[in-house]
């Protein structure tokens, strides 16, 4: 019986692929366009609970607003 190795051995080789150090540009300006339209949504919102009152109808009338008509944003 022959002692041999029955899998072939890489030789160093080593495909990795580098991490990127921060976003590409389309990525950061997807996320700055979110988060602006994330802080535009909040400020809304303080905007219309200015009374300090949340009912059920101020929160059907949120949900309404923003999170029923996406063609807002």
């Amino acid at each position: 019986m022959a002692y041999a190795r029955s899998t072939v051995a890489t030789r160093n080789f080593i495909a990795e692929i580098p991490a990127r150090t921060r976003p590409g540009f389309f990525r950061w300006l997807a996320t700055a366009m979110m988060e602006s339209r994330r802080r535009q949504a909040e400020r809304e919102i303080a905007r219309y609970l200015g009374n300090g009152k949340f009912t059920d109808e101020t929160e059907r009338e949120i949900e309404r607003r923003f999170l029923l008509n996406p063609s807002r944003f």
